[in-house]
């Protein structure tokens, strides 16, 4: 954990000397979602694979670009793209950009996933407020020594994505027409899709969206004290009892369709942060 803390601290203050500003809001976009930051104005921008320490994304869809600058009156930092447990990294690898956000100061993490819809009432396209999550993926990034100025030994869970920021989320969207729904997010491992019989189980025990990230990153940045804000856009609507196959093509193609209405989101609630 020693070695793990002072890479983050090292890769943070890389970042320190390479950007003008701080930034409060961390934007953490996933599959197919790289453009909902697109309103950014851009100060500085770099390439993953040049900073200290950060790993890579290996995810066709990901972008691997960390970008600062300003929105909404707001300064920013943004992931293009993120970090899965089925690529191979561990939980502390998933999480080291949130570690490296808090070394930076930000107070307000908004993620943005790409997930398949359990809800019937849930359509493909749709935008879901994430208000909790259920941790399957078999793993935790706060396993080990804990890392006292960073958190507790053991963080509340209770309130992990913030009904402040939910709030903002969902008047958001009445000012933009644009309706959201709300739910809970079951994180898998993955990467294989799920079976009916698991669809079946995750309706059962109250799962409402599916994907394979944001979970890990969630518990770090509770741990962190940085208050979470969860988006899910609806990339297809499971039905276990007339199953359809799921291509990686036409998920991205649904995302990247529902990209301009969560950017819209996004902007409208870092305004009013």
């Amino acid at each position: 954990m020693k070695n793990y803390k002072r890479k983050a601290v090292e890769t943070a203050e890389f970042l320190k000397d390479h950007i003008d500003k701080l930034p409060g809001i961390g934007l953490l976009t996933g599959t197919g979602l790289g453009g909902s930051a697109e309103s950014l104005e851009i100060s500085e921008s770099f390439e993953y694979e040049d900073i200290p320490h950060f790993p890579t994304s290996t995810v066709e869809s990901h972008l691997g670009r960390l970008l600062f600058g300003g929105m909404q009156g707001k300064q920013v930092i943004v992931m293009q793209g993120r970090f899965h447990l089925y690529e191979g990294y561990s939980s502390l690898e998933v999480t080291f950009p949130i570690r490296v956000m808090q070394e930076l100061g930000v107070k307000v993490l908004i993620l943005s996933n790409a997930a398949g819809g359990l809800n019937t009432g849930f359509k493909a396209g749709d935008l879901m407020i994430i208000t909790d999550h259920i941790n399957l993926a078999g793993s935790n990034p706060l396993i080990g020594p804990n890392e006292e100025r960073w958190g507790i030994r053991f963080p509340d869970m209770i309130g992990a994505y913030d009904k402040n920021l939910t709030a903002l989320a969902e008047n958001a969207g009445k000012d933009a027409g644009i309706h959201l729904q709300k739910g809970v997010y079951a994180g898998l491992k993955g990467p294989s899709l799920e079976t009916p019989a698991e669809i079946r189980f995750l309706k059962t025990i109250g799962a409402d969206a599916v994907g394979f990230s944001t979970v890990q990153e969630v518990i770090a940045a509770v741990h962190a004290g940085i208050k979470v804000l969860g988006l899910s856009t609806i990339t297809n609507v499971h039905d276990p009892d007339a199953p359809v196959p799921a291509t990686v093509e036409e998920i991205i193609a649904k995302a990247n369709e529902a990209a301009p209405k969560l950017e819209t989101i996004i902007r409208k609630v870092v305004e009013k942060i």
